[in-house]
């Protein structure tokens, strides 16, 4: 068992860095080691953005140039830790440009993730509420006190807090918290900001038989009575008494709810599917995330548990070892970074192939920023890969290492690693360094690697790199292959 005082040694590091950010740089390699820095000394390094959050905003003429802008910020992030818990929250409050249709709303409701993604979760959560973006696509704008529109109030529950229900199965809320969660929410509307309309909101005594806003009769450990979000009286602040009571429910366990269930999807998040309940409640206990609701408090403790580097284990795997399939969006930011490659022009183009911008090697790969395909946000781990899918990602690789551009935008093999007479072994190494996937091969792996280098002559046997038509298949080609490979789809 490790704890927070634990040095990173080779394969803790490299994969720190690849779940709390984009690739593991040599050079952010190179400085956890060389300062020999701990579990702890890391996650504090990469969380002081949280003191004072960089601010970022996508907007554009058009939702290509838009999200071409946020791609160009994730290749070069400023703080890696926080554009990696952005797109945690963009999926978990996942909104649609589809259904929105404007940019600028868009743009906003990111900027907002940037500046709150790991402060205090209830905040968060207030200033969705009232987000004009979110009121688009969840309907609060369509929500009036004749006939009060259900969408947020259940997906408020369903998908950003409780959860359906508990760790026991047990239900956490009823149909009967939902309307009446919708009555909170009839009348708010939005010009640049949001705001009420008195006239269109559901007041208690223009709907006696609606009965009194109550919530929580039956579940969350309230009581029969239930909690009232008007004690701090009816019309603006009823949204925010909602938030309040919400993150006050227990479970069937006694455990607060929306702590067991956040501290879960950023385990799945961070570090693999399914992790261990008694892993879930040791985050939040350690981190007093159940009280202080601090996000970066909880990022830490994920951060330096020994849950987190399960699935950094070196190879060989055993059928326990816990991995976790790469976003698309991470796998080709983090391809390009490692490999130092810059994206053409404001379309963001790769190029090599078909030159295709990043936009449309993402969509082949299933996923585009600001465009999640449902509320439920996209689908993790295998539902990223489908024969089309990974096909495309295999597509990407291909075009990335075709790319004979100029300057930035080629890809330059011979500035990554030695050239000269080397042996394949070495080349092998050389290649999988780079890509930060040399501890997470196995034997036969680099095996079929050093196969396809030395045209069947083993490890021993020497390449000469130095020979153009030589570097441009074999070197051009592993590259291609490395990240193509099973390992470097995983973290």
């Amino acid at each position: 068992m490790g704890g927070e005082n634990d040095e990173l040694l080779d394969a803790d590091a490299r994969h720190f860095l690849r779940r709390t950010g984009f690739g593991a740089l040599k050079r952010d390699f190179d400085q956890i080691r060389s300062a020999h820095e701990t579990r702890g000394h890391a996650a504090d390094r990469f969380l002081a953005f949280a003191a004072k959050p960089p601010r970022f905003r996508p907007n554009g003429r058009d939702f290509s140039s838009a999200h071409n802008k946020w791609i160009k910020t994730l290749i070069r992030p400023r703080a890696p830790l926080q554009a990696k818990l952005v797109l945690f929250w963009h999926d978990h409050f996942s909104t649609a440009f589809a259904k929105v249709q404007d940019v600028a709303l868009m743009a906003d409701q990111i900027e907002l993730l940037y500046t709150q993604c790991a402060g205090d979760m209830r905040v968060l959560v207030k200033s969705i509420n009232k987000n004009p973006a979110m009121m688009e696509f969840l309907d609060t704008v369509r929500n009036r006190k004749a006939i009060p529109n259900e969408n947020y109030a259940r997906e408020l529950q369903e998908l950003f807090t409780l959860g359906v229900e508990d760790f026991a199965g047990n239900p956490n809320y009823t149909q009967e918290d939902i309307v009446q969660i919708a009555r909170a929410f009839t009348g708010w509307d939005y010009d640049r900001d949001a705001f009420l309309d008195d006239n269109r909101h559901d007041f208690m005594d223009d709907f006696p038989a609606r009965g009194p806003k109550v919530i929580y009769k039956t579940t969350g450990g309230f009581g029969p009575g239930g909690r009232s979000f008007t004690v701090n009286g009816e019309g603006e602040a009823e949204i925010d008494t909602v938030i309040d009571i919400i993150f006050q429910h227990r479970d069937t366990d006694g455990k607060n709810t929306v702590a067991r269930r956040t501290a879960r999807r950023l385990l799945e998040y961070f570090a693999h599917p399914d992790p261990d309940d008694a892993v879930v409640d040791e985050v939040v206990m350690n981190s007093g995330f159940d009280t202080n609701f601090n996000i970066a408090g909880l990022v830490r403790a994920i951060l330096v548990h020994d849950a987190f580097y399960e699935s950094g284990a070196a190879a060989p795997f055993t059928a326990s070892t816990k991995k976790s399939v790469k976003w698309p969006v991470d796998f080709l930011v983090s391809t390009v970074r490692l490999l130092n490659i810059k994206l053409k022009g404001k379309d963001q183009t790769l190029e090599g192939g078909n030159f295709a911008s990043a936009l449309d090697h993402l969509s082949n790969m299933g996923q585009v920023l600001m465009d999640p395909p449902s509320v439920f946000g996209w689908d993790w781990e295998t539902s990223w890969i489908s024969s089309a899918t990974l096909l495309a990602r295999y597509g990407f690789a291909r075009d990335l290492t075709a790319a004979r551009g100029r300057g930035g935008t080629s890809f330059r093999p011979e500035r990554l690693v030695d050239l000269g007479t080397r042996t394949a072994g070495a080349i092998v190494d050389d290649v999988t360094d780079v890509l930060g996937v040399t501890d997470q091969l196995s034997g036969s792996e680099r095996g079929a690697l050093v196969q396809y280098v030395s045209d069947g002559g083993g490890a021993n046997a020497t390449v000469d790199l130095d020979d153009y038509d030589v570097r441009n298949t074999k070197l051009h080609g592993l590259f291609a292959l490395v990240m193509q490979s099973p390992a470097y789809q995983l973290h």
